[in-house]
């Protein structure tokens, strides 16, 4: 809500009054008023809800749309200069053969400061491909020679560093499914290399992306006791210096499409540095600003960041204010237009959970179990025996608290055959997670309530060392007793 707010505060009243006639003349009356309200009156989020007359959630769809409308119009502003140079770059090889010699070389020279302020070092490798063969008989070819040079390999180490960030984050989200040394060493080596490559070109764009993975990396793959040195280690820079640096980038280069919905990334980032870190106040304000944009990052940031990871956060989230019980409700409007990714499968399914437990924590068993039935139908997590039993334990959680027996029954065999191909040892707190739903279920109703008490004791003791790892997000609270034991009532 804040970033939004100061986003409609930082526009000028021309930006402002387009917005504005644009919404009316569309019939989003709703959101012209909102538009006007944060503009130009003092006015809480109560007082608009009344006046709009809507609830809280429908409230929170209409500011999601609002701020994607913004977003689209100062996109547009945006695209127009940049579409000019292109168009002007695609015809080079026109102007070099109908116009005089003088006139081109004064030409693309205009053009190459124009490319070096949007910083297109693609579209730069074409002019100075032009100016070198253009100066073929001049002194002047060599200085050029050297400039298409190095825009190529620069051009090409970008391409490289986009290929490992990528990379990693698909390799990221099968490490989170399997908790393998083997995985966690290839990130390592991929945060090794994107280092490497990056030290060799004093930029700014192989710097942020850089960033992408090194925040992230110190946050979800380092150990603690190494995060804790690293602290007091001048070889890595503080995160708040380089959230600083990329704010700096971002503020510099405010005409580049990629670093504009690169924003949101980093502010997932910051959301995540400040949770983990416990500075819960920082938090709260980047946990806003992501949370009206959760659809555009998860659909689009996968390829620098690992989305769903912010599912979780705001899960736990919930978890701490006590309002797990509204996300079932708020999710559907939400992601009403969502498509997920199928062939992500860590993403997808981490999405799909989080839609599950949501389901679950506002008593929508059957939706719960719907979600996760689908997914084991849609998706083979063979390769993921982990994330497998996981996503089957939440659903015997789901026929538990249904008290379908002949399901769970059914459910509970096949984890229990599952779990002795792994060895128990492999997944102690699958194993205790089994025993308190079939425990729960046993026919005995003699103290059933404190036997599944003293196995969730037990398993509280358990730490997973895997990072996917849902049925941790369960609160095993009085109320999850008594669903389990069947005494509800």
């Amino acid at each position: 809500m804040a970033r939004l707010k100061h986003i409609i505060k930082q526009l000028s009243e021309k930006d402002y009054e387009a917005i504005k006639i644009s919404l009316i003349e569309s019939n989003a009356d709703k959101s012209a008023y909102l538009l006007s309200s944060m503009r130009e009156k003092r006015m809480s989020d109560q007082q608009v809800m009344t006046e709009l007359d809507v609830n809280t959630n429908a409230y929170y769809t209409l500011r999601s749309r609002l701020n994607q409308k913004i977003e689209e119009y100062l996109l547009q502003q945006m695209e127009s200069p940049r579409a000019d140079l292109l168009k002007k770059v695609a015809n080079i090889h026109e102007m070099v053969f109908t116009k005089k010699r003088a006139i081109s070389i004064v030409t693309l020279k205009k053009l190459e400061k124009e490319l070096l302020d949007y910083d297109l070092s693609n579209e730069l490798t074409v002019v100075y491909k032009a100016l070198k063969r253009l100066h073929i008989n001049s002194p002047d070819y060599f200085v050029y020679s050297q400039l298409y040079n190095k825009h190529v390999a620069y051009m090409l180490a970008v391409d490289k560093i986009e290929d490992i960030l990528a990379d990693y984050f698909k390799k990221f989200g099968v490490y989170a499914f399997t908790g393998d040394e083997t995985d966690k060493l290839g990130l390592d080596l991929l945060h090794d290399e994107i280092n490497r490559t990056t030290k060799l070109y004093e930029s700014h764009r192989p710097f942020v992306y850089q960033s992408c993975m090194n925040v992230f990396h110190r946050l979800f793959i380092e150990d603690e006791t190494k995060i804790a040195l690293n602290n007091e280690d001048d070889n890595e820079e503080p995160i708040e210096d380089i959230f600083l640096k990329i704010d700096q980038i971002f503020d510099q280069y405010q005409m580049d499409s990629i670093y504009f919905h690169l924003h949101n990334v980093f502010e997932f980032l910051k959301l995540e540095y400040y949770t983990h870190y416990g500075v819960f106040r920082k938090a709260s304000k980047y946990y806003d600003a992501v949370n009206e944009e959760v659809v555009p990052l998860l659909m689009h940031s996968n390829l620098y960041t690992f989305p769903t990871q912010f599912l979780q956060t705001k899960l736990q989230r919930a978890l701490q204010t006590d309002t797990q019980g509204e996300l079932f409700e708020s999710n559907k409007e939400t992601f009403d237009d969502f498509e997920p990714d199928i062939d992500d499968i860590p993403n997808y399914v981490s999405y799909i959970v989080y839609r599950a437990i949501s389901a679950y924590y506002a008593g929508e068993f059957d939706e719960a179990a719907r979600f996760l039935n689908n997914l084991l139908n849609e998706v083979s997590l063979k390769k993921f025996p982990h994330a497998f039993l996981e996503v089957k334990c939440l659903l015997a959680l789901q026929y538990v608290c249904l008290r379908d027996y002949e399901l769970f029954n059914q459910l509970s065999n096949s984890i229990q055959r599952q779990i002795r191909l792994m060895g128990k040892e492999s997944c102690p707190s699958i194993t205790l997670f089994l025993k308190m739903l079939k425990t729960g279920m046993s026919e005995a109703k003699r103290d059933k309530m404190t036997k599944v008490s003293n196995i969730i004791t037990k398993y509280a003791q358990i730490k997973s060392p895997y990072i996917f790892a849902p049925t941790r997000s369960i609160r095993m609270d009085d109320r999850f007793i008594r669903f389990v034991s069947g005494d509800l009532d």
